[in-house]
């Protein structure tokens, strides 16, 4: 054998070799990151189903298409084949044909429809093998225990097992086209079919072969058009999702006649094989498609005669139908509708009541704050604060909220000679801590009061943080080695730096040649297998994100955008909120993610320092739910198997409420008449940021709702009238304990302009005093901001708190200045929440004046929400009795602030002694 061909065949060897480890190293790496995770049989669950499946697509297709191409081989013999005729403007006849043919003498035809076969089939298994989801769950799925009425079938057939069929149905014609293109491939290189000539000329074997594929195609249209009725209840067109009259009394029975047509046509097209010719096709053609034509110009003819001049009693049935099941697939159903007049008077009496609500305003917004943080608390530029959490403690004995975020590891904010393969996979290999602050506190320069800060991470309420590392979170997603002979750069202290090795459980082993290989192909980094700082005990941390790292554990859930962060005795841990969703629902109106069906049915929990993550059934009632507890039962935990403490931080997710929200904002009306009209559609509210008007976000609270006896965790919500400002209703979804996912509408008299947040704001750019003020730090080289607008229910009144806050103007440091508050028709400006609330419910003076400010002692009292012309009588006494009612504040008390703001209010009544007016 020549050294030529030695070498092609070893190269051809190595690639064959190289293209199979690649293929087999993913499946591999799998195999240890799901084994190390404890998910070993969801692992083998899965790649059981993705082989069988591919194997059995694999065999069907390859079947189809083999004996198509046998059959065109058999039809296609040389009394078959088409002369072929040398045109007159050719100058040399080239019978392409017939050199393939020739081909086809040296090699055996069977061999080469053979290899084609296969070949095809390979693509029609590979993407049935990745829809491996649907198959299971049709296999495995759960009734609903709800019938729909159209056909009375089980919500789950719709949800479960239609997609299935749906996946069968497309699978079926991709076997038709691509048995067809094999077949046609034959004909043509075989001399039976020339497309030369217009139309194509067609040997009679060739016709007949193809008249039977035409066959096949027209029972694929009619198992179509028998799962088209079902679709009747899955299309929106009009004023009705789902099923309407038009598809009742012409679709449905239509459906059932293209059916039966379609079956007929296959039968013509099966009795053309021995015929042939195209009249039989044709013919089969015209009396399927002729009628599904017929219909589709049927439609608006009933539509507009039958439908439109009537429509509201027409479609009434079909509307209530529409209303349940969306209320139903959203979860809707089971909200409490409650009054809420919104006509108390707030007193200090009543918030002294609710002083738990009170107490927990949240005056710092995200968005500014995230900025704070990061100017305080990143220590140095290679950490990094995402975003802000905002979650409970009970720090002190009182249930408080706060606001929270991680320090993780930003690889990228390394100097550019640092980003070493070192650096970035050895040594800087975890974030440090966390920044944890108040909601409701600032100090006196507008900036946070820190419950948690600094490296190592300090708190003065009690709260610990014994592991601080940030190994996994919502950073990127790279690899780090750990356990290796380098040392882990830990974190910062003064001008030096702290060292370390991890000592905890996460991470895949790494060390062997074999493992470095697999690993090294894996991230395409030839490092892993050359580096000597991979010794015995060195492990690999992949999928380091904990979006990602879920996604892969359960590609069939849907996770929220923001997981957050808690400390839990001493370590740190994600919450990420999961959802199970449908597209197949019966009559549910889709939303603009096209799903029609939700369930927050999953909490997962990750440990920020090991990356072991576990599920969590938040929703034991759901379907779809159960279905993949069918499918993998090792995989998913009861709520009652999560640690007590870390149950307390469970929280309603904010997508998931934004989505009711959105949702209900039409279907709260379950009148079909009013549904109809649409005459109470609802919107979100509008609120200025940075001189932009964006929709309102959901926002969390601590809050006694009313008729409730404990104030309570919730996330709320204001509704206005579509196209409107005021409010016409509020949201709340309770967060704590046993009420968790209770669903709470209050809606307002409408007998009654209720203010809604953009036009507070309106109302607070308008006053005199606050508006010049904030001009005057506007042309002082600072910017002002103003954040969230909150409403808060306080027992029957409303009350409305808005922060202010200031940075300068090329500045990132924003600090939390001012607080405004407006209620009734007072707005009402101050330093604090406590002086704010305190000049809001003083009843001295005029509302006009609206800038309240700290009197100090042996100070004149200036104005809090009162005038300053008051009588100048006993300063002193007047001051004392002052401070005294700001004492009351800060503890609470509020039946002592009305007493002392009283006496001052008759102190400052009494004539001055120099007998001034």
């Amino acid at each position: 054998m020549r050294p030529r061909v030695i070498l092609i065949s070893l190269a051809v060897v190595v690639i064959i070799a190289l293209v199979a480890l690649s293929l087999a190293d993913q499946l591999l790496v799998d195999y240890l990151w799901f084994g190390r995770l404890g998910y070993g049989g969801v692992f083998n669950t899965t790649v059981v189903a993705e082989i069988a499946i591919f194997a059995i697509v694999w065999l069907v297709a390859f079947v189809a298409i083999f004996v198509s191409g046998l059959i065109a081989i058999g039809s296609s013999r040389d009394r078959e084949r088409l002369r072929v005729v040398r045109r007159p403007d050719e100058m040399v006849e080239v019978n392409l044909p017939e050199l393939i043919r020739a081909l086809g003498e040296r090699v055996p035809w069977r061999v080469i429809v053979a290899c084609g076969a296969a070949l095809l089939a390979v693509f029609a298994a590979q993407g049935e093998a990745a829809s491996w989801d649907t198959y299971l769950k049709g296999l495995y799925g759960v009734p609903f225990g709800i019938a729909e009425q159209a056909f009375g079938n089980d919500i789950g057939f719709y949800v479960f097992t239609m997609p299935l069929l749906e996946e069968i149905r497309d699978l079926f014609l991709m076997l038709i086209v691509l048995a067809a293109a094999i077949a046609i491939a034959v004909y043509w290189a075989r001399g039976a079919l020339d497309f030369k000539e217009s139309p194509p000329r067609v040997s009679p074997g060739a016709a007949g072969h193809l008249s039977v594929l035409l066959g096949l195609f027209f029972v694929q249209r009619a198992m179509s058009y028998w799962l088209g009725r079902f679709d009747l209840l899955l299309h929106t067109d009009g004023v009705v999702f789902g099923l309407r009259y038009v598809d009742r009394i012409l679709w449905q029975p239509g459906l059932w006649l293209l059916v039966a047509l379609s079956l007929a046509a296959a039968v013509m097209c099966m009795f053309n094989a021995r015929e042939g010719g195209l009249r039989i096709p044709v013919a089969a053609f015209v009396i399927v498609f002729g009628p599904a034509l017929i219909m589709n110009f049927i439609q608006p003819v009933i539509e507009r005669l039958w439908v439109k001049p009537d429509e509201l009693r027409v479609e009434r049935p079909y509307l209530q139908r529409n209303i349940e099941a969306t209320r139903h697939a959203y979860k809707l159903d089971t909200v409490d509708v409650k009054p809420f007049a919104g006509q108390g008077t707030l007193t200090p009496a009543a918030l002294e009541e609710d002083s738990a609500t009170v107490k927990n305003i949240r005056l710092w917004d995200p968005r500014p704050l995230i900025d704070t943080y990061r100017q305080l608390q990143e220590i140095r530029t290679y950490y990094d604060f995402r975003d802000v959490d905002i979650d409970r403690y009970w720090i002190e004995g009182k249930y408080t909220e706060v606001m929270l975020s991680p320090r993780e590891m930003n690889l990228e904010q390394l100097p550019e000679t640092a980003q070493t393969w070192v650096n970035q996979h050895l040594k800087f290999t975890h974030g440090a801590g966390l920044a944890m602050s108040p909601v409701n506190r600032k100090d006196t320069e507008g900036l946070p009061v820190f419950y948690i800060k600094d490296i190592p991470a300090v708190s003065d309420v009690g709260l610990k943080v014994d592991q601080p590392a940030i190994y996994f979170g919502e950073g990127r997603d790279s690899y780090a080695v750990v356990d290796s002979a380098t040392p882990e750069f830990d974190y910062p202290k003064g001008a030096d730096n702290v060292f370390s090795y991890y000592a905890g459980s996460g991470g895949v082993p790494v060390a062997g040649f074999f493992r470095r290989l697999l690993f090294s192909i894996f991230f395409r980094d030839i490092n892993l297998l050359v580096t000597e700082n991979i010794v015995a005990n060195s492990k690999i941390m992949i999928r380091r994100n904990i979006a990602s790292r879920i996604a892969y554990l359960a590609p069939f859930l849907n996770l929220d955008r923001d997981p957050y962060a808690v400390v839990l005795n001493g370590r740190m841990v994600w919450i990420v909120d999961c959802y199970t969703t449908s597209d197949h629902y019966p009559y549910s109106q889709r939303n603009a993610d096209g799903i029609n069906y939700l369930r927050n049915s999953v909490k997962v929990v990750v440990d920020a320092y090991t990356g072991d993550t576990d599920f969590y059934v938040a929703d034991p009632e759901d379907p779809v739910i159960k279905t993949w507890q069918r499918v993998f039962p090792a995989m998913f935990k009861p709520m009652s198997a999560m640690p007590a403490e870390l149950r307390t931080h469970i929280r309603y997710p904010e997508d998931f409420f934004l989505i009711q929200a959105d949702t209900f904002r039409t279907y709260h009306m379950t009148d079909p008449q009013v549904f109809y009209n649409r005459e109470d559609l609802w919107g979100f509210p509008r609120e200025n940021y940075a001189g932009q008007t964006v929709p309102m976000s959901p926002y969390y609270v601590i809050m006694r709702l009313p008729g409730e006896t404990q104030a309570e965790y919730m996330l709320m919500l204001p509704m206005v009238p579509s196209g409107r400002d005021n409010m016409i209703a509020w949201m709340a979804a309770r967060c704590d304990g046993a009420d968790y996912g209770h669903l709470f509408e209050y809606a307002f008299s409408k007998d009654k302009l209720i203010y809604g947040p953009y036009q507070i704001q309106a109302r607070i750019n308008q006053n005199p005093e606050i508006s010049r003020q904030l001009s005057l730090w506007n042309q002082m080289g600072s910017k002002v901001l103003l954040g969230n607008l909150l409403v808060i229910p306080v027992q029957d009144s409303l009350l409305y708190v808005e922060p202010l806050f200031i940075r300068a103007e090329n500045g990132q440091l924003p600090e939390l200045q001012r607080v405004v508050a407006s209620y009734s028709d007072r707005v009402v400006m101050g330093d604090t929440l406590d002086l704010t609330l305190a000049a809001l419910f003083t009843n001295q003076g005029p509302p006009g004046q609206t800038i309240a400010k700290a009197i100090m002692n042996e100070a004149a009292p200036q104005s809090i929400g009162a005038g300053t012309g008051a009588p100048k009588a006993d300063m002193q006494s007047a001051a004392q009795h002052y401070n005294r009612a700001l004492d009351a504040i800060r503890a609470g008390d509020w039946t002592a602030f009305g007493a002392e703001m009283k006496q001052l209010g008759d102190e400052l009544s009494k004539p001055s002694d120099s007998g001034h007016p």
